[in-house]
Order: structure tokens, then C-alpha cells, then sequence
């Protein structure tokens, strides 16, 4: 009996040993792991670059000087000089309306004022006869050779030739006045140039009559190209935010790479009204000498509100609230360009030790965007801050107060 009890007490103890030697084993494991483990965190180096702060708008382009040539008279357009696309000078003849209706007019005007002449001769004559008859019947009157009723008739002969003289020079001027309007209007039916330039729109096709009664209708349009206008439509949320003279800058679909820019010359203060959204036009010119930019082109524009360049960066992601809640002065922003932004805020951001641990450390932060923030102070290029990772407690509680750099 004792001999039973004595095997079973031998093989249980070894069968012990070894459970508590593998109950060790895991314990120790588990707890190298969790001492040796460094927590995760998502990070970015401090970097340097350029940040803008931007309001974009679509954009369409228009010449900026461009004149719509049209016909000041009735008729047939008998002849076209000129074609869509072609350099027109100032002077150019461009077209030219059937003359034969004007021609008419003007040759029927001359007509009759070569009429009124002959008869305002004919007038002169007889009132210089009336005259010799009034000298006449004065110098019998004072010898009583003749009657006072012969006198008086022919004072008052004289006196009508003079009227119808005067009527006479009435309907001359008159008729002087119609031919010039006639020979205007002869003039009009050739079309030149107002103004140099590439004809841009052509509204009116050879042979097409042309009624000019009511409206002046248009021939064709000649614009500048050298100069291009951008109107812009900008919604009501941030029409606020632009101001005159402010820079700008737009990409067109067929070159997205390049750059066209200028700077904000007027607000127009009438709205558009599309799909109940509001819409303000705001325009800006650009230079356009190589003739890449052409009417109607789309243009992906920016209004820069706020510049830095060669400045250091972050993410705005590693940006927290300051648990100082301090704000310092002006910082050396030497390459802030402008901005409406408030510049020299203070944050907070976890810094990465050499070790890889999360430090924190205030910064002042300059203009900033929905990406990127400006660092005027507190961090140094090539820096590692936290974007993301840590926990909801965050490290800077688990860290002493004293080990974070602070700036006055």
C-alpha cells in the first residue's frame, strides 16, 4: 500500500515542476513583450516648402478689348473681306452692303438742289429787277411823275423776291443737309475696321440681307487677344473674403501645369442667379502675348488670401490645443507675403525623441490651411511630429510637465 502511494506521489511532482515551468515561460514572455513593445504612432517630418491659403472659383476667359462690328444701314451683304481668325489693322476694309438703294438716294438729292440753285438764280434775277423798279418809282415820286400806289407796288415786289429768296436758301440748306445723310449712308455700306485686331465671331454670312431699321446687326467681332479678361464666379460664402488687388492665378484644361497671373480688378456688384445658387463675377486681366489663351477657354482659378514660401511645414493634423493656452507676439515671419489669417497662435504637438517617443512642445504656428501649417517657432527641419496614433489620454499626460520646451 505504501508502495502505490509513493509511485503515484513520484510521477505528480515532475508533472507540477513542469507546469509551473511553463506558467513562468508565459508570464515572462507576455511581460517582455508588453515592456519591450513601443506603442505605434504615425508621424511626418518637419519639412520646407511653400503654403497657400487659396479660394478657388472656375473662370471663364474674354478679350479684354473687343468691338462687335455691325451695319449702321439696310441691304445685301454683297461682299466679305474677311474670315473667322484672320489679323485684321484698323482702316481694314472688312465688308460692304449693296450701295445701288443709296446711290439712288444720293443722285436724286443732287438733282434737286442743282434744281433749287437754278431757281435761286432765277429768284436773284427778278429781285434785282423788283430793286431797279423800287429805285425808279422813288426817283419819279420826287419829280411827281408818277403815283404813290406805283411806288408802293413796287416796294412790295421787292420785298417778295427777297422772301422767296430767303425760302429758296431755306429748302438749299435743307437739301444740303439730305445729301450729306444720303452720302452718308452710301458711305455706310462699306464696313471698316474700328480697331486692330483677330476676328473672333462672324454673325453675318455673305449674301444675307441685313435689316438695320431697329437694331444695328452685327457683321463680325474683332478682339484684342494680346489682353485676356478672366471672369470668375465666386459664391456668395466667399465673395467676402476677396478684395481688390489681391493676387490670382488660374490653369486652363489644355495646360495644367502652367501658370497665368494677375491681380483682382473688380467685383461686380450684381449677382448671378443659377440653380439658386448665388453667384458674383469677379474679374482679372492677364498678359496674352504668345496667343495661347483664346475666348471661352475654361480656367481653374486661385485667389491667394495668404502666402509663405521656402517656410517650414507640418501637418495640421499634429496641431493640439496649447495647454498653456498662451499666445506669443509676432514671430519671425520674414516669409509671410500676406494673409488674413491670425498669425502667431500657439499649439501643441508630440515631438519624437531619439528613442521614438512622443515629446511634447509648444509651437507657434503662423497661416495655416486645411493641410499644411506655417511653424514660426519650435521646431527645427527634419523633426518628427505625431499625426496620429496616440491615445485618447494622449502622451503628454504621461509625460512630465518640465520635460516640454516652452518658448516666451
Amino acid at each position: 500500500m505504501t508502495s502505490v502511494t509513493g509511485h503515484r506521489h513520484g510521477r505528480l511532482i515532475p508533472t507540477l515542476v513542469a507546469l509551473a515551468v511553463l506558467g513562468v515561460g508565459i508570464a515572462g514572455y507576455f511581460w517582455y513583450d508588453s515592456t519591450s513593445r513601443t506603442p505605434a504612432y504615425t508621424s511626418s517630418p518637419v519639412t520646407r516648402g511653400d503654403v497657400e491659403d487659396s479660394i478657388t472659383a472656375l473662370g471663364t476667359l474674354e478679350p479684354l478689348n473687343y468691338v462687335d462690328v455691325g451695319t449702321q444701314v439696310s441691304g445685301q451683304l454683297k461682299v466679305l473681306h474677311v474670315q473667322l481668325g484672320e489679323q485684321v489693322e484698323q482702316g481694314q476694309l472688312l465688308a460692304e452692303i449693296d450701295p445701288t438703294l443709296y446711290l439712288a438716294r444720293v443722285e436724286a438729292s443732287k438733282a434737286q438742289l442743282a434744281n433749287l440753285r437754278a431757281q435761286m438764280a432765277d429768284r436773284e434775277a427778278q429781285r434785282s429787277l423788283a430793286a431797279l423798279q423800287a429805285e425808279r418809282q422813288r426817283n419819279l415820286i420826287r419829280l411827281e411823275a408818277t403815283s404813290r400806289e406805283a411806288l408802293e407796288s413796287a416796294e412790295a415786289n421787292l420785298r417778295s423776291a427777297t422772301a422767296q429768296i430767303e425760302a429758296l436758301k431755306a429748302q438749299i440748306r435743307q437739301t444740303e443737309s439730305a445729301l450729306k445723310a444720303d452720302e452718308a449712308d452710301l458711305n455706310y455700306t462699306r464696313i471698316y475696321a474700328p480697331m486692330a485686331g483677330t476676328i473672333v465671331q462672324q454673325l453675318a454670312n455673305q449674301g444675307q440681307t441685313l435689316n438695320a431699321n431697329q437694331t444695328a446687326p452685327v457683321v463680325v467681332q474683332i478682339a484684342d487677344l494680346t489682353s485676356m479678361t478672366v471672369r470668375t464666379q465666386v459664391s456668395e460664402a466667399d465673395i467676402a473674403q476677396l478684395k481688390v488687388g489681391m493676387p490670382a492665378y488660374f490653369s486652363t484644361l489644355g495646360q495644367p501645369q502652367r501658370r497665368w497671373e494677375g491681380q483682382l480688378r473688380q467685383i461686380l456688384p450684381t449677382p448671378e442667379v443659377l440653380n439658386n445658387v448665388v453667384l458674383f463675377n469677379a474679374l482679372f486681366d492677364v498678359a496674352n502675348e504668345d496667343g495661347d489663351l483664346l475666348p471661352q477657354m475654361s480656367a481653374q482659378v486661385f485667389f491667394v488670401r495668404a502666402a509663405a514660401e521656402n517656410a517650414l511645414t507640418i501637418p495640421v493634423s499634429a496641431l493640439q490645443p496649447s495647454t498653456g493656452g498662451r499666445s506669443s507676439g509676432p514671430g519671425r515671419a520674414g516669409e509671410e507675403r500676406s494673409g488674413s489669417v491670425r498669425m502667431g497662435s500657439v499649439h501643441q504637438v508630440q515631438v519624437l525623441d531619439a528613442q521614438g517617443r512622443p515629446q511634447p512642445r509648444e509651437v507657434r504656428i503662423g497661416l495655416r490651411t486645411r493641410v499644411s501649417a506655417v511653424v514660426l517657432e519650435g521646431l527645427e527641419e527634419g523633426e518628427r511630429v505625431v499625426t496620429g496614433g496616440l491615445p485618447q489620454s494622449g502622451a503628454a499626460g504621461r509625460t512630465s510637465a518640465a520635460s516640454s520646451r516652452r518658448f516666451m
